[in-house]
This record gives structure tokens, sequence and C-alpha cells, in this order.
């Protein structure tokens, strides 16, 4: 060619300038597999090797690609991106110099490697849906889930997710700490999809295995394939996504994923123990991406959600406990709920296996290590919060003047629990209720301990109190 030497120099030189431009992991990813085939009449015509790069292509640098070679040979109008006949397989693994190889051709960083291990069972795929179905565990749908206020955003949100016929929010970023049913709610996303329509596409992995499968796809020379798996899904899961801070480069392969279902308004759904600006070790540009849709975090249980969950858990389990041993496990295991249930499942066990009737007793002996790694000393404060908690009173009712029996009841044994379980002389007791005399403090004990004879009901109440405060 008389302009600007051959057609091939001229692709170097502009494919130059992108890189350049675009960087060099982009440029890796989406423009080193191009090929130049021919110009004909004004129009240059690109090979690419899938239908999914072509799309990407056409969509983000074909319009640069058209200027940057109108600068180096005028007679250039347009650029043709076409899928290469001989490439239309994404699924080979042998050596691709016109696609794989680019990717390929920077080191995979050491941080990344060294954490391979191979990925369990088959291949996530697009055409064993069953088979990937099974991953998710049947327990964990939204039948299942008990909500509460720490966690009717996330729920709602979740529902919404499954029930909108178009998506409403992209992406949805759920997170919480660690046993808080951040897990649970995906698995149940994904069971509801499958549920309402079928042939949706749902792709659901932990971001563990996301990285583990991308250091494959780079191993075997087979992104390609990679990137068309994971692109064309309908719905896209990805669970403790903080697993790839500080891992670059597959933050960078999940930033491109992300983009691409985003832009073709395909539905992702993201879990964390961290809300996206939180997220350290994570780039900037990205932690912006995963703040765009709706951010739902999933509070610590309340009282009353423990308490519910650990009902439902005994309903499902088909077993009958007293209302004061889950009671107890409610106010003692405030963690997570994992460690909630996991508690329940001992003491249920152990009943069992043992044949004995559980018991307040029993299950602080079969807890014993679980409920003494929560020892602390006992304060008045404590108590005083506990007591009105049980009571359903306010904790200013502990220093106020009314006494009325519903608050002035409480009141005596939260001063009994005092002197029980402290080391606080009558006075400064007293002095913790409202200013009150040492003689009002021994009132209280003395009215405590009669009460505790004559009302077995009551005696329960005290009991189950010194027991949650004590461990």
């Amino acid at each position: 060619m008389s302009v600007g030497g051959s057609l091939d120099q001229q692709w170097a030189r502009v494919s130059g300038r992108l890189k350049d431009e675009v960087g060099e992991t982009a440029y890796r990813s989406w423009l080193k597999p191009l090929t130049v085939s021919e110009l004909k009449g004004g129009e240059v015509r690109i090979t690419v090797p899938t239908r999914f790069m072509r799309d990407w292509v056409l969509t983000h640098y074909a319009d640069r690609i058209r200027a940057l070679w109108s600068g180096e040979n005028p007679r250039v109008q347009s650029v043709d991106i076409v899928v290469a006949p001989s490439r239309l397989d994404v699924g080979t693994s042998a050596n691709d110099d016109m696609g794989m190889a680019g990717d390929l051709s920077a080191p995979i960083p050491s941080d990344e490697v060294e954490e391979e291990r191979p990925t369990s069972g088959a291949q996530l795929g697009l055409d064993g849906r069953d088979e990937h179905f099974a991953h998710l565990d049947p327990r964990f749908t939204f039948e299942n889930f008990v909500v509460g206020k720490p966690n009717e955003l996330a729920h709602a949100a979740a529902r919404r997710v499954t029930d909108a016929a178009t998506v409403t929010f992209n992406p949805l970023f759920l997170y919480g700490g660690v046993g808080l049913g951040k897990t649970h709610l995906m698995h149940a996303i994904a069971w509801q999809i499958r549920k309402k329509d079928p042939n949706r596409r749902v792709l659901y992995l932990s971001a563990e295995k996301f990285m583990y499968q991308f250091i494959r796809a780079l191993r075997f020379k087979d992104t390609m394939a990679f990137k068309e798996q994971f692109r064309s899904v309908d719905v896209l899961m990805i669970d403790d996504v903080q697993f790839i801070s500080g891992k670059d480069s597959t933050q960078e392969e999940f930033f491109h994923t992300f983009n691409a279902l985003v832009d073709q308004n395909r539905q992702v759904v993201i879990s964390a123990d961290k809300s996206p600006s939180d997220l350290e070790g994570m780039e900037e540009r990205l932690r912006s991406r995963l703040g765009w849709g709706l951010v739902a975090d999933i509070h610590p249980t309340t009282y009353e959600l423990r308490l519910g969950i650990l009902q439902a858990k005994a309903e499902s389990m088909n077993v009958q406990i007293n209302s004061k041993v889950l009671e107890f496990l409610a106010h003692k295991i405030t963690s997570n709920v994992r460690e909630l249930e996991g508690a329940l499942n001992r003491i249920v066990a152990h009943a069992e296996l043992v044949g004995r009737a559980i018991t307040l007793e029993s299950t602080q002996e079969v807890l014993h290590d679980l409920l003494r790694a929560n020892d602390r000393r006992v304060t008045i404060d404590e108590i005083q919060k506990k007591v009105a908690e049980h009571y359903n009173i306010r904790l200013a009712d502990m220093h106020s003047a009314r006494r009325a029996r519903a608050v002035a009841r409480p009141r005596q044994v939260a001063m009994y629990l005092a002197k029980q379980l402290t080391a606080r002389s009558l006075p400064e007791i007293g002095r913790k209720f409202g200013g009150r005399d040492h003689t009002t403090v021994m009132h209280a004990v003395r009215k405590v301990e009669e009460l505790k004879t004559s009302d077995q009901s009551f005696a329960e109440d005290v009991e189950l109190l010194r027991r949650m405060l004590e461990g």
C-alpha cells in the first residue's frame, strides 16, 4: 500500500496507540486477539474469536479504531468486526494464537497462583443447570428465612429481585457479619428464580471459586470460554466478594464481567462482609460500581429474631423444647445465627443420644465451652438491662420512683441478682437504683427469696435470668 505502509503496519500503529489509551490489561483482553483481514471499498475488516468479543469490541472500541485508522489512512471510512469462522467453538483449549494467548502473555500474580486449588466436581456450566443447582443448599429458601427488623430490608430487596419483571436495581449488594443470613438469601434468590422461570440462566458461586476458575482459564488458554460463560447469564450471583480484595487480576476480570452484564441489563447480586465503601484492597472504580444499585445491610440479630429463629428451627426438627431453654439460648448466644443453630443442634443430639430431657441444666452442661467463651464480669448495668428486656419495661424504670408492681417487681429482681452476682455492697447497689437506701435493697432480696419459694413460675424466671447473666 502506498499510504502509511502495509495493512499490517497500519494496524500495528493503530493497536499501539490503542494500547497506550486503554492500558495493558484491557489491551490483552480485548484488542490483542484481533486480526486484520482486508481493506475493501474503504472498509477494514477485523476478525475476532467469539461473538461475545465481537459485540464488546463493537460497543467499546470500534469507533476509536475507525478514527485512529482514518488518521493513518484517509481511505478508511468504516470498520467491520466479524467472527472468524474457525473460531466459533469457544470451548476449545488448544493453543489459540489469535484469541487465548493474548490473555496469557502477562504472568499470573503470585498471590493468586499460590492459592489455586482444583475446582470440585464438574465445571459450573450453563448447560447443566440441574447439576449447578445441586451446589445450592435446599434448606436455604425464602420459606425457611425468619424475617425480623435486622434483615427486613435485605429480605424485601431479595424478594424484589425474584418477583420484578425488569431489573429494578443493579447490583443488589447484601452485606453483614458472619452467620447473619447473606448466603441464605443468595441461595433463596436462586431457588425462587428457578421455581418461577426455569429457563432463566442463573450462575451462583463464591468469589473464591470465581478466582480459581479464572486462573484455570488463564493456565489452559481458555479465557474466551470463561468470558462467554460468565457474561451470557441472566443472573450472576457472587458470594463473599471480599475474597478478591488485593487480587488485582481477578478484580480486573470481575470488573469487566460486572460491566458487561449491567450494560446488558442482566441482574447481578453480590454479598460481602462490609459495605462497598469499606472493602479494603478493592479498586476504587470497583467499589464505586458495587454501590451503584441497592446496598442492603443485615444487622446483628435482636433477641426477638434469635428466639424466632430457634422456634422455627425446633419446629423444622420436629422436637419439643421448653420455652425457657430457647429463651436462654436466645439471650446467651448473640454472635450469629450459625452459632445459635449449632448450639440447638448440639443439645438436641445430646438429648437423643443419652436419653436425657432437655433442661436448662443439661443445656448449660452441654454448651459449657460455648458459654464459657462469652464469660465476662457481670455488672449492675448489664443486670438492669437484661431484667428490663425480660420484663418489657423501660431501663429508666430501674432508677425511677415508680412503685407500680409491674415496675417494682422487676426492679427487686434486678437488686436481688446484683446482690447474688456482683461483689458490690448494699449501699453501692442502692445508689445504682436511683439512690435508694441499702434497707430497700435488703427488702428486695428478702421479697424475691420468698416469692421464689411460693411461686414456681417466678422462680424459673429468676433462675433463667441468673443463668443468662452468669453463663
